[in-house]
Protein backbone atom coordinates (compact mmCIF):
# COMPACT_ATOMS: atom_id res chain seq x y z
CA UNK A 1 0.00 0.00 0.00
CA UNK A 2 1.29 3.45 -0.88
CA UNK A 3 1.29 5.93 1.99
CA UNK A 4 -0.85 9.06 1.91
CA UNK A 5 2.35 11.09 2.28
CA UNK A 6 3.74 9.56 -0.92
CA UNK A 7 0.48 10.30 -2.71
CA UNK A 8 0.58 13.89 -1.44
CA UNK A 9 4.15 14.34 -2.67
CA UNK A 10 3.23 12.99 -6.10
CA UNK A 11 0.19 15.28 -6.26
CA UNK A 12 2.17 18.36 -5.16
CA UNK A 13 4.95 17.77 -7.66
CA UNK A 14 2.45 16.94 -10.42
CA UNK A 15 0.44 20.09 -9.64
CA UNK A 16 3.54 22.29 -9.68
CA UNK A 17 5.01 20.66 -12.78
CA UNK A 18 1.81 20.69 -14.81
CA UNK A 19 1.14 24.26 -13.64
CA UNK A 20 4.55 25.37 -14.85
CA UNK A 21 3.98 23.62 -18.16
CA UNK A 22 0.57 25.26 -18.48
CA UNK A 23 2.19 28.65 -17.92
CA UNK A 24 4.82 28.05 -20.59
CA UNK A 25 2.24 26.89 -23.11
CA UNK A 26 -0.13 29.70 -22.13
CA UNK A 27 2.57 32.30 -22.83
CA UNK A 28 3.10 30.87 -26.30
CA UNK A 29 -0.61 30.67 -27.06
CA UNK A 30 -1.49 34.12 -25.78
CA UNK A 31 1.37 36.40 -26.75
CA UNK A 32 4.58 34.82 -28.04
CA UNK A 33 3.10 33.42 -31.24
CA UNK A 34 1.09 36.63 -31.75
CA UNK A 35 4.31 38.63 -31.40
CA UNK A 36 6.06 36.36 -33.90
CA UNK A 37 3.17 36.90 -36.31
CA UNK A 38 3.91 40.65 -36.18
CA UNK A 39 7.49 40.10 -37.34
CA UNK A 40 8.80 39.75 -40.85
CA UNK A 41 8.25 36.11 -41.83
CA UNK A 42 11.96 35.29 -41.96
CA UNK A 43 12.48 36.76 -38.47
CA UNK A 44 9.51 34.81 -37.10
CA UNK A 45 10.84 31.58 -38.56
CA UNK A 46 14.35 32.25 -37.22
CA UNK A 47 13.00 33.17 -33.78
CA UNK A 48 10.86 30.03 -33.49
CA UNK A 49 13.67 27.82 -34.76
CA UNK A 50 15.99 29.42 -32.21
CA UNK A 51 13.53 28.70 -29.40
CA UNK A 52 13.15 25.12 -30.62
CA UNK A 53 16.93 24.68 -30.48
CA UNK A 54 17.46 26.38 -27.13
CA UNK A 55 14.55 24.61 -25.43
CA UNK A 56 16.21 21.22 -25.98
CA UNK A 57 19.11 22.30 -23.73
CA UNK A 58 17.05 24.10 -21.12
CA UNK A 59 15.25 23.27 -17.87
CA UNK A 60 12.15 22.76 -19.98
CA UNK A 61 13.20 19.25 -21.00
CA UNK A 62 13.62 17.79 -17.48
CA UNK A 63 10.32 19.44 -16.52
CA UNK A 64 8.65 18.07 -19.66
CA UNK A 65 9.80 14.50 -19.04
CA UNK A 66 9.40 14.54 -15.24
CA UNK A 67 5.78 15.66 -15.47
CA UNK A 68 5.14 13.04 -18.14
CA UNK A 69 6.56 10.34 -15.85
CA UNK A 70 4.41 11.69 -13.01
CA UNK A 71 1.34 11.37 -15.22
CA UNK A 72 2.21 7.71 -15.79
CA UNK A 73 2.71 7.28 -12.05
CA UNK A 74 -0.72 8.83 -11.45
CA UNK A 75 -2.30 6.35 -13.89
CA UNK A 76 -0.64 3.37 -12.21
CA UNK A 77 -1.41 4.72 -8.75
CA UNK A 78 -5.08 5.13 -9.69
CA UNK A 79 -5.27 1.52 -10.83
CA UNK A 80 -3.34 0.35 -7.78
CA UNK A 81 -5.83 2.04 -5.46
CA UNK A 82 -8.92 1.72 -7.64
CA UNK A 83 -11.14 1.17 -4.56
CA UNK A 84 -10.37 4.72 -3.40
CA UNK A 85 -13.08 7.15 -4.62
CA UNK A 86 -10.45 9.68 -5.73
CA UNK A 87 -8.72 7.18 -8.00
CA UNK A 88 -10.92 8.09 -10.98
CA UNK A 89 -9.89 11.73 -10.71
CA UNK A 90 -6.25 10.71 -10.37
CA UNK A 91 -6.61 8.51 -13.46
CA UNK A 92 -8.21 11.43 -15.30
CA UNK A 93 -5.34 13.75 -14.37
CA UNK A 94 -2.77 11.27 -15.63
CA UNK A 95 -4.58 10.45 -18.87
CA UNK A 96 -5.41 14.10 -19.66
CA UNK A 97 -1.78 15.09 -19.20
CA UNK A 98 -0.30 12.13 -21.01
CA UNK A 99 -2.57 12.45 -24.04
CA UNK A 100 -3.17 16.19 -24.11
CA UNK A 101 0.37 17.29 -23.37
CA UNK A 102 2.88 14.52 -24.07
CA UNK A 103 1.24 12.73 -27.01
CA UNK A 104 0.08 16.03 -28.52
CA UNK A 105 3.65 17.32 -28.33
CA UNK A 106 5.19 14.22 -29.88
CA UNK A 107 2.57 13.69 -32.61
CA UNK A 108 1.84 17.30 -33.61
CA UNK A 109 4.20 19.94 -32.18
CA UNK A 110 7.53 18.15 -32.73
CA UNK A 111 6.79 17.25 -36.39
CA UNK A 112 5.70 20.84 -37.03
CA UNK A 113 8.93 22.10 -35.46
CA UNK A 114 11.00 19.69 -37.57
CA UNK A 115 9.17 20.93 -40.66
CA UNK A 116 9.81 24.57 -39.73
CA UNK A 117 13.53 23.88 -39.26
CA UNK A 118 13.67 22.82 -42.92
CA UNK A 119 11.84 25.87 -44.30
CA UNK A 120 13.83 28.41 -46.28
CA UNK A 121 12.95 31.50 -44.26
CA UNK A 122 13.65 33.73 -47.26
CA UNK A 123 11.95 31.52 -49.84
CA UNK A 124 8.98 32.49 -51.97
CA UNK A 125 6.58 30.28 -50.02
CA UNK A 126 7.91 31.22 -46.56
CA UNK A 127 5.03 33.54 -45.70
CA UNK A 128 2.39 30.94 -46.55
CA UNK A 129 4.33 28.18 -44.77
CA UNK A 130 4.74 30.34 -41.65
CA UNK A 131 1.04 31.23 -41.60
CA UNK A 132 0.08 27.55 -41.80
CA UNK A 133 2.69 26.52 -39.23
CA UNK A 134 1.73 29.29 -36.82
CA UNK A 135 -1.98 28.48 -36.96
CA UNK A 136 -1.55 24.70 -36.63
CA UNK A 137 1.16 24.89 -33.97
CA UNK A 138 -0.80 27.39 -31.88
CA UNK A 139 -4.00 25.34 -32.09
CA UNK A 140 -2.19 22.25 -30.81
CA UNK A 141 -0.46 24.38 -28.19
CA UNK A 142 -3.90 25.42 -26.89
CA UNK A 143 -4.55 21.71 -26.31
CA UNK A 144 -1.31 21.38 -24.36
CA UNK A 145 -2.19 24.47 -22.31
CA UNK A 146 -5.68 23.25 -21.39
CA UNK A 147 -4.46 19.71 -20.65
CA UNK A 148 -1.66 20.92 -18.39
CA UNK A 149 -3.92 23.37 -16.58
CA UNK A 150 -6.65 20.73 -16.16
CA UNK A 151 -4.16 18.30 -14.66
CA UNK A 152 -2.88 20.98 -12.30
CA UNK A 153 -6.45 21.79 -11.19
CA UNK A 154 -7.31 18.11 -10.62
CA UNK A 155 -4.16 17.57 -8.57
CA UNK A 156 -4.93 20.62 -6.43
CA UNK A 157 -8.51 19.41 -5.98
CA UNK A 158 -7.24 16.00 -4.86
CA UNK A 159 -4.84 17.66 -2.39
CA UNK A 160 -7.70 19.70 -0.95
CA UNK A 161 -9.85 16.57 -0.66
CA UNK A 162 -7.06 14.82 1.26
CA UNK A 163 -7.22 17.58 3.87
CA UNK A 164 -10.97 17.11 4.42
Amino acid sequence: MISSTSISVILWVAALGSGLMAGIYFAFSVFIMSAFNQLETSNAIHAMNSINTVILRSWFMPLFFATSVLSLMAIFLAYWQWQDPSSRLLLSAGVIYLLGMFVCTMVFSVPLNIFLAQVNAHGVEAQQLWASYSTNWTNWNHMRTVSSLSTCAICIWLLVQQQN
